[in-house]
């Protein structure tokens, strides 16, 4: 589901160029023929994007929509990432990334303590570096181009597992990395919701599956089988939603234990159709890579964002909001799948 493209009156004809890359894990490097967008010596500009992973439908999805905003602005798009979410491996790529001078290099942190040391080998090289999807806050990075807040996230998440369950009962948590920035703000605010609005339910454990949809369905099938009385399953990513949810499948307990997570929208289809999973919550996540290539782009051109504080159009987003005091790009509010509307959307 996209929305129509917004032509400004600066945009000219800019030459995207290609740019070869070597680096560990598999290659994503995307150009293009002659684009519409820029400013002159915009085809100069290379914005690269190091996913927690390569391979799983989120950051290809990602990866579609920074290749559209490439083409329209008129600047190279590299996509590239190891092929395990490892903290080392995902280094290991940002730094062949500073070696080949790219303009800007965008970072989605598997460890964001881990990763600050390349961030700032980026920024001491004259690259801009900034953090996307997950953000790395004690580092140099410039800014943080974030898919919505995580009060947003967090409280849609236990909002709508309240929902299936009517408020009570015990559930547990199944997230992928321990040290990932995004998704224990998440958690953090689940936990913070528990006591002000949902009293009668108990989290009774968190496990963290990394990004391995394999294990999260066993740890999920292990929770269900240590609390036999447990009501429901929240998956905080795009690996353990699908994951979750196919374990309550196998289990043969749809019904009686409901999961929520943050899963994209044909992952989660089956899932939701089957009532095995009773919502996703996410986000427009094209949308989200297409702002991340944009801002990168504008970042390397010397281009300010808007700092009225009031929402503002990115070429086809509408309601983008920049925060200057921290640093933020916010892509807007959380996405509500449900089986009526994840078919609506390709990835």
């Amino acid at each position: 589901m996209r929305k129509p493209f917004r032509k400004r009156a600066l945009i000219a004809v800019a030459t995207v160029a290609v740019i070869g890359l070597t680096a560990c894990g598999n290659s994503g490097t995307s150009g293009g023929s002659p684009a519409e967008g820029g400013t002159e010596g915009a085809s100069d500009v290379s914005v690269a994007f190091v996913p927690k992973i390569q391979g799983i439908p989120f950051f290809e999805a990602m990866n579609s929509g920074g290749q559209a905003a490439a083409k329209e602005f008129g600047f190279t798009w590299v996509y590239q990432g190891a092929t395990t979410a490892d903290a080392s491996a995902q280094a290991e790529v940002a730094r062949a990334l500073i070696q080949q001078g790219v303009s800007a290099l965008a970072v989605a942190p598997n460890d964001p303590d881990s990763m600050a040391p390349v961030i700032a080998d980026a920024a001491a090289a004259g690259i801009i570096p900034f953090t996307a999807d997950t953000d790395a806050p004690n580092s140099k990075r410039e800014f943080f181009v974030q898919q919505a807040s995580n009060e947003g996230v967090g409280s849609a998440l236990i909002d709508q597992l309240a929902q299936a369950t009517g408020g009570k009962g015990k559930f547990a948590i199944v997230s992928c990395g321990r040290t990932a920035a995004n998704l224990n703000a998440w958690i953090d605010v689940i936990k913070a919701h528990l006591s002000t609005d949902y009293p009668e339910m108990t989290l009774v454990d968190t496990v963290y599956a990394d990004e391995d949809q394999a294990r999260a369905v066993s740890m999920a099938k292990d929770l269900m089988n240590a609390h036999p009385d447990l009501t429901g399953l929240i998956g905080p990513c795009t690996t353990a939603a699908p994951g979750v949810a196919q374990a309550v499948d196998e289990a043969g307990k749809i019904g009686q234990v409901f999961t929520v997570g943050v899963g994209t929208p044909q992952a989660m289809l089956p899932y939701l159709q089957s009532g095995a999973s009773s919502a996703s919550v996410l986000w427009n996540v094209e949308d989200h890579g297409y702002l991340t290539a944009w801002a990168g782009w504008m970042a390397a051109t010397k281009q300010p964002f808007p700092s009225d504080g009031q929402p503002f159009d990115v070429g086809r987003i509408s309601g983008v909001t920049w925060d200057d005091a921290n640093k933020v790009l916010l892509l807007g509010d959380p996405l509500i799948l449900t089986a009526d509307n994840a078919g609506d959307f390709d990835y």
